[in-house]
C-alpha cells in the first residue's frame, strides 16, 4: 500500500502549499491526475485514479488512517500526522527523493536528507506530458479563430516523437548548436537577467533527405519540448490572401503553447527574395514573416525556432540576419554515410559489409539510405527471411540508384 499513501499524501501536500505546482508532482502520478482542465486544486483521489495509479487496491481498508467512502468512492487520510510518520518509516528513501512534493514536505523531517531542489531538478517538467499538451489544446479549440488555426498545424507531445535523437548521424558541428541552445533553455533566467534575449533561432539548410525535419523532431523528444510543425506552402495554398494573418496565428499558437519548438518548414515558399514586381500580397506576407520572428524569443517567450529550407538561395537577404546560427545539412560523406548505416542496421540481424555500401552510396542522402534498408528487409522477409544479406543490401542500392528522381523527407 505504498503507493496509495504516496498518491494520497502528495494529494493532501499539493493542496496545503499552493506555492507547489504541476511540475512538482511526479511525472508518472500526474498522468492518472489530469482532468478536462488539467491538475486543478483541490486534488480528489477517486477509486478509479487509485486503482490505475497503484493498481490492485486489495488491503487498503487495513490500514488505519485511510478512509474509503463508497459513495462517493473517494479515498482521504483521516489523520495527516499519522500518514506522514508511517511513510517515512515503511517507505524507501529513494519515492521521497524522487517526488518534489513530498521532498518539499520531508526536507526538515527527522533528518532524513532528502532535498527538495534536487527531486525537483529530477521531475520532468509537466509540458513533456502528452496530457498536459491535450488540455492546453482543448481550451484553444473553444476560440474559434485559434481553432481553426490549429487545423493548419501539427502539434505533438515529445511523448509522440518516434525518433530518438541518439539515432540520427549528425556532424559536430551541428551537435554544437544544439547543444547551445539546450543550455539556453535552461539558463532562460540567466539569459534574461543580462539582457540577452534574442536567442533560440535556427535556420536548417540543405537538400532534402539529410535530417532537417528528423532533426527538428528529435529535438522535440530530447528537449522533452511541445513540436508545433507547419508547412507555409499550406498556409498559402489554403488561405490566400490572408497569409500575413495566418502567419501570426501560428505564432500566436507557439507562445499559447510555450516552451515549445516552432518548426516551420519549406520557409522558402514566403521567405523569398523580394522583386520589385512581386504581388503585394507576398510582399505583406514576407514583411509580416519577418516582424514574427522579430517578436519572439527563446528566453522571454520559451519558443525555440526553427526553419528549414531545400532553397536557401531564395531567401530574403532579411530573413538569414534573423537567425542566431544557420545550420548546414549537407549531403552525407562517406565518415557520415557510415555512421548512419551502422545506426539503421545496428538492430537488424544479418551480414554485410557497410565498407562496400558506403563506396557504392556517393551522393546517397540519409533518407535514401533507410530506403536502401528498408527495400533489403522486404526482399528478405519476401523469401520468408528476417536475416538480411549483403546481396540484400546491394540490390536495394541498385534499385534506389535506378529512382534519380525519387526525393524523400528524412
Amino acid at each position: 500500500m505504498i503507493k496509495l499513501v504516496e498518491l494520497l499524501l502528495t494529494a493532501e501536500l499539493y493542496n496545503r502549499y499552493e506555492e507547489l505546482s504541476e511540475d512538482d508532482i511526479p511525472k508518472d502520478m500526474r498522468k492518472v491526475l489530469y482532468g478536462k482542465k488539467g491538475i486543478k486544486r483541490p486534488l480528489i483521489i477517486k477509486s478509479e485514479t487509485a486503482e490505475e495509479y497503484c493498481g490492485n487496491l486489495k488491503g487498503a481498508k487495513s490500514i488505519p488512517f485511510i478512509d474509503f467512502n463508497s459513495f462517493n468512492k473517494q479515498y482521504t487520510l483521516t489523520s495527516f500526522e499519522v500518514a506522514v510518520k508511517w511513510f517515512a518509516e515503511k517507505a524507501d528513501i529513494e519515492i521521497i527523493e524522487n517526488n518534489p512534493v513530498l521532498a518539499y514536505y520531508y526536507e526538515n523531517y527527522d533528518s532524513l536528507g532528502v532535498s527538495y531542489e534536487e527531486a525537483r531538478k529530477k521531475n520532468t517538467p509537466k509540458y513533456s506530458d502528452k496530457e498536459w499538451l491535450r488540455s492546453k489544446l482543448a481550451e484553444m479549440e473553444k476560440n474559434e479563430s485559434t481553432a481553426e488555426m490549429l487545423g493548419l498545424v501539427r502539434v505533438f507531445s515529445p511523448e509522440e516523437i518516434k525518433v530518438h535523437f541518439k539515432e540520427i548521424a549528425m556532424t559536430p558541428e551541428q551537435l554544437e548548436e544544439i547543444k547551445k541552445i539546450e543550455i539556453a533553455l535552461k539558463e532562460r533566467e540567466f539569459l534574461k537577467e543580462v539582457g540577452l534575449i534574442d536567442i533560440g533561432k535556427l535556420l536548417f539548410i540543405g537538400p532534402p533527405g539529410t535530417g532537417k525535419t528528423t532533426t527538428a523532431r528529435s529535438l522535440s523528444r530530447k528537449m522533452g519540448l511541445p513540436l508545433v510543425e507547419v508547412k507555409l506552402s499550406m498556409i498559402t495554398s489554403q488561405y490566400l490572401g490572408e497569409t500575413s494573418k495566418n502567419i501570426e496565428k501560428i505564432f500566436e499558437i507557439a507562445k499559447k503553447l510555450n516552451p515549445c519548438i516552432l518548426f516551420i518548414d519549406e520557409f522558402d515558399y514566403v521567405a523569398k527574395t523580394r522583386t520589385s514586381d512581386e504581388h503585394a500580397a507576398v510582399k505583406r506576407a514576407v514583411n509580416t514573416l519577418l516582424k514574427s520572428i522579430d517578436e519572439i524569443n527563446l528566453v522571454e517567450d520559451g519558443v525555440v525556432l526553427i526553419a528549414a529550407t531545400n532553397h536557401p538561395s531564395l531567401l530574403d537577404s532579411a530573413v538569414w540576419r534573423r537567425f542566431d546560427k544557420i545550420v548546414e545539412f549537407p549531403e552525407p560523406s562517406e565518415k557520415m554515410r557510415s555512421r548512419i548505416f551502422n545506426l539503421v542496421l545496428s538492430r537488424i540481424p544479418g551480414e554485410y559489409d557497410i565498407d562496400e555500401l558506403v563506396r557504392m552510396t556517393d551522393g546517397f542522402t540519409g533518407a535514401e539510405i533507410k530506403l536502401i534498408v528498408r527495400e533489403a528487409i522486404l526482399k528478405a522477409l519476401s523469401r520468408d527471411e528476417k536475416k538480411i544479406t549483403q546481396e540484400d543490401l546491394v540490390e536495394a542500392v541498385k534499385d534506389v540508384k535506378a529512382r534519380p528522381h525519387l526525393k524523400i523527407s528524412y
